[in-house]
């Protein structure tokens, strides 16, 4: 198994438009996964979504991840113009040449561009998970359906996982 970790549209233009309870525990749990993912030098997606019409722009401040989202200047950026972070950008072609074969989702919005993301990656091949707690959604009980309807593993898991690995 390699993994990578993808961080989804944790944009400061979407994310006052998330549930309160996820704008305050999900940004802690993402950050773990970033810190996991980093310090095995595992591939870290920061994946952006704009809309050439309706934006955000990405010179913009809305475009930027929410402050609360520990991202750096080496995570890998991915700009992307629909839900499905695969349609369009060259996030397949990156993952493979990284030889990944597993990719583990988190961000926004888990009925939206994640929930998106996770079966275009499905359909490609990618053994793909979500992570539980590190989704954000404009409803926590759709998150939590989706949380239960997918492939989805804890922090926990995700730690001994990654931990596991050679």
């Amino acid at each position: 198994m390699r993994p990578a970790l993808l961080v989804i549209d944790v944009q400061n233009a979407f994310f006052p438009y998330m549930s309160e309870e996820h704008r305050k525990f999900a940004p802690l749990i993402i950050n773990l996964a970033i810190d996991l993912f980093r310090v095995r030098k595992l591939p870290l997606f920061s994946i952006y979504h704009t809309d050439p019409l309706r934006g955000p722009s990405p010179d913009s401040e809305g475009f930027a991840y929410d402050s609360a989202i520990k991202t750096a200047s080496d995570d890998i950026r991915i700009v992307k113009n629909f839900p499905n972070s695969f349609k369009n950008t060259p996030l397949k072609g990156l993952l493979h040449d990284a030889g990944c074969d597993t990719v583990f989702l988190c961000g926004l919005s888990s009925t939206g561009c994640v929930l998106a993301t996770y079966f275009g990656a499905r359909d490609l091949g990618f053994k793909t998970f979500l992570i539980k707690d590190a989704l954000l959604g404009p409803r926590v009980s759709y998150t939590d359906c989706i949380e239960d309807i997918c492939d989805s593993v804890n922090v926990n898991v995700l730690q001994s996982i990654v931990e596991g690995l050679n």
